[in-house]
């Protein structure tokens, strides 16, 4: 007897203490707002602080597809050889060089998508300064000519480049270009020592600046860092292939001898370039009136939950009480 109420007493107190946590989880529960759709809100029908069922991602903002662009930088400038149809003595030995000299350019550009883009520049590459020796045999001994002189180029390429992707707002590429040099040699002179055995006979030439149009093509690989929407820093490395030169005809000092001008054969440059492209949009929002900008943001409060309403059942009719007579009692 004594076990089984023991056993009932246990199990009212398990089902008292359920039913205690089955109120306090009912208690701390709250169903999630109700939500609406996007369209009913827009038009204004929905209560007020509706929230949507769904919210569309932001978009992810991206470059305007064209861009300017502008860029110096120094090159260091090579000559595989110097010829002239009338040379007819042995070469024994030959040197040459230039100084470095700056690069200026501009251009325009469109970005095709996200990993290609081109673009279309024209430069000036400054005056570099070109020193240049030659060692003859000469049957009568050895002979020498010295060069001086100074080359400059308008520069014009059509160029594609591969963006490799982007970290931390740094994109490496790579790129390549074809296009036209126009390569003119200023102020070349010829000094030779040894010709036909007297330095003094003829040994000074010089020539008139002469210009020529010749194919180039270019090789690019550089980092490129987003300072922000509209604007990227750019620092390349470029190999360029400028084709040839041509120098005036060669006129002796005094005046008696002329001789073609010498072509300077396969002219190469490698280059270190600092860009910087900046993006149409830009250009959009620096055209927009001042007024676009001084209007004030209207402040809008941040929508104010409204819990679902709990459902009420309507109450149920009760009809009016009957009124009844108290009974009469006498007083006999």
């Amino acid at each position: 007897m004594f076990r089984a109420r023991l056993m009932s007493s246990i199990l009212i107190a398990t089902g008292l203490a359920a039913g205690v946590t089955t109120g306090a989880g009912a208690a701390d529960y709250s169903p999630p707002p109700q939500c609406y759709d996007a369209a009913f809100i827009a038009s204004g029908r929905a209560p007020y602080g509706a929230v949507p069922c769904y919210v569309p991602p932001a978009p992810v903002e991206e470059f305007s597809s064209w861009y300017l662009r502008g860029d110096i930088g120094m090159s260091s400038q090579q000559v595989k050889s110097l010829s002239n149809p009338t040379a007819s003595l042995p070469l024994l030995s030959s040197s040459y060089g230039f100084d470095a000299a700056p690069t200026f350019g501009i251009g325009i550009g469109y970005y095709f998508n996200d990993w290609l883009r081109f673009d279309v520049t024209g430069e000036y590459r400054g005056r570099s300064n070109f020193h240049g020796s030659e060692i003859y045999s000469n049957p009568g001994g050895n002979s020498t000519d010295e060069y001086s002189g100074s080359k400059s180029e308008w520069l014009f390429l059509a160029n594609a480049y591969a963006d490799l992707g982007t970290w931390q707002n740094v994109t490496p590429f790579v790129g390549a270009g074809i296009g036209f040099s126009r390569n003119t040699i200023h102020n070349f002179q010829d000094v030779c020592h040894g010709c036909g055995g007297n330095p003094a006979n003829n040994g000074v030439s010089f020539a008139d600046d002469a210009s020529k149009w010749s194919f180039a093509w270019a090789l690019y690989a550089g980092l490129a860092y987003k300072v922000s929407k509209n604007f990227t820093i750019e620092l390349a490395y470029r190999y360029l292939d400028m084709g040839e030169g041509q120098t005036g005809s060669i006129v002796s000092y005094d005046g008696t001898q002329t001789l073609p001008g010498s072509t300077f054969d396969h002219l190469t440059s490698h280059d270190i370039k600092l860009g910087l492209r900046f993006n149409f949009d830009g250009l959009e929002s620096f055209g927009r009136s001042s007024s676009y900008y001084s209007a004030p943001a209207t402040y809008a409060p941040a929508p104010v939950y409204q819990p679902a309403p709990v459902y009420a059942p309507p109450p149920v009719y009760q009809p009016a009480p009957v009124y009844t007579q108290p009974p009469l009692h006498s007083k006999g």
